[in-house]
């Protein structure tokens, strides 16, 4: 990829704009590293080998959530969103549209679904829970 990943000029860029490009840039690649090891398991015979891809495959998920978390940490409106729209039941689409209607007339979204109350403070110590899921994929 080399220094692609910036579209304006990268010295008129501030750190902490130039830190959230790289960060964008992990996310990109740790998701197609996920695609691939889905492909890859999909087709590989051996269980063994299929077991090192798994335990690789919960490496690369567990540093996309990583990557994302930072980058939802930075930006409070992006967050708003992603509440609204991760870990809802009902229509993905509708919930992802109300949270970012709600995140427009600056309110907290409220997942149609959610039933669980208002979500919680934005900040950059807050978290959308994604830790959680070591478990999950431990």
């Amino acid at each position: 990829m080399g220094f692609d990943q910036y579209h304006e000029p990268a010295q008129e860029l501030s750190a902490e704009t130039r830190t959230f490009a790289r960060m964008c840039a992990n996310l990109t690649e740790e998701a197609e590293a996920i695609g691939w090891y889905e492909q890859r398991m999909s087709l590989e015979k051996d269980p063994e080998s299929v077991a090192i891809m798994e335990d690789s495959l919960a490496e690369e998920f567990k540093h996309f959530s990583m990557d994302l978390e930072f980058l939802l940490r930075r930006k409070p409106k992006w967050r708003s969103i992603a509440r609204g729209t991760l870990f809802q039941d009902g229509d993905i689409v509708a919930n992802g549209g109300a949270a970012e209607a709600a995140a427009a007339a600056g309110s907290s979204p409220e997942a149609p679904d959610a039933g669980s109350g208002p979500p919680g403070p934005v900040g950059p110590d807050s978290s959308l829970g994604i830790g959680s899921l070591r478990e999950d994929f431990a």
